[in-house]
């Protein structure tokens, strides 16, 4: 594999950790689909510019598209991470985490049930092996920690997220193979912002919420979460996909509790224990096991 594949593997677990991280901060001081809303907003503002001459170019594209586009967009820019980010308004990022590792089965029966796909002995290994590491993680390497997790409501809202982002996962497939990346990402912003629009206004008419404290806090998670999960994850995560196929990118997804697990080394002083290894060394192989060409990409 090459490593600029490896790169496009790599990043969206990395920026999706740091994801749960902000969106756990932000409850009670962002409705979740303000939250959502806002971060596109400044992402499509922020890539705009800079795609624009070649937005022009592949309009064409774009409008014999507009389905694909638009349903990907719904997927994805509207629906995804706000219903991660109602599920941190009540859920922990363990249970987030926990509900994300079931990604590759989701992707395996998406695909099974409608595109024809095939489940192979090496996905279904892989899947399985993965989730044991995610798993191995998440219970802190001790199996009596399993009685301690309880789910809530919000659980379901992620449950439902990553049944999205999976059916998002193959449609990227269908995108013009001609179109830029840029584009596709930027069509894929506006239309989701577009779907979003009479959600916030139902989020702000019945959700009950106040009006939100703006401080140089709430700024820079808006910023982060637009620059970060929202721009430089999707497009590398859009380039994955077409590299390697539906599949083994959202086995790379299992890596986010590492992840988060080196951030909060970073963030809070935590440092890794021997479970940590024992799930990153099961995740890794799981990923590997699922890998299904040996050819470089």
């Amino acid at each position: 594999m090459r490593p600029s594949t490896l790169l496009f593997l790599v990043v969206p677990p990395l920026m999706w950790a740091s994801n749960a991280i902000v969106g756990r901060m932000a409850a009670g001081a962002i409705p979740p689909i303000t939250l959502n809303f806002l971060r596109w907003v400044v992402a499509i503002l922020v890539l705009l510019p800079f795609v624009w001459r070649r937005l022009r170019q592949d309009w064409p594209l774009a409008r014999k598209a507009w389905v694909v586009l638009a349903a990907t967009g719904f997927l994805s820019t509207t629906t995804y991470n706000a219903l991660q980010y109602f599920a941190l308004t009540t859920s922990s990022p363990i249970n987030v985490a926990l509900i994300t590792a079931s990604g590759p089965i989701f992707t395996l029966l998406m695909g099974w049930l409608f595109f024809q796909a095939t489940i192979s002995r090496a996905a279904t290994l892989g899947a399985v092996v993965s989730l044991i590491g995610v798993t191995w993680v998440l219970l802190r390497g001790e199996l009596i920690n399993a009685t301690r997790i309880d789910f809530v409501s919000g659980d379901l809202f992620m449950l439902l997220a990553i049944a999205l982002w999976s059916l998002y996962t193959w449609l990227l497939r269908a995108r013009p193979a001609e179109m830029s990346g840029y584009s596709v990402l930027i069509m894929q912003m506006a239309w989701g912002l577009l779907f979003a629009v009479p959600m916030v206004l139902a989020e702000w008419f019945w959700g009950g919420y106040s009006a939100i404290a703006w401080s140089p806090k709430i700024y820079s998670m808006i910023l982060f979460v637009a620059l970060g999960p929202a721009l430089l994850a999707y497009l590398c995560y859009q380039q994955a996909v077409l590299r390697t196929g539906s599949q083994l990118p959202m086995f790379f997804l299992n890596l986010t509790p590492v992840f988060a697990a080196l951030l909060a080394v970073v963030l809070l002083g935590e440092f890794p224990e021997l479970y940590h290894v024992v799930g990153l060394v099961l995740i890794v192989a799981g990923i590997v096991l699922a890998n299904p060409t040996k050819k470089s990409v």
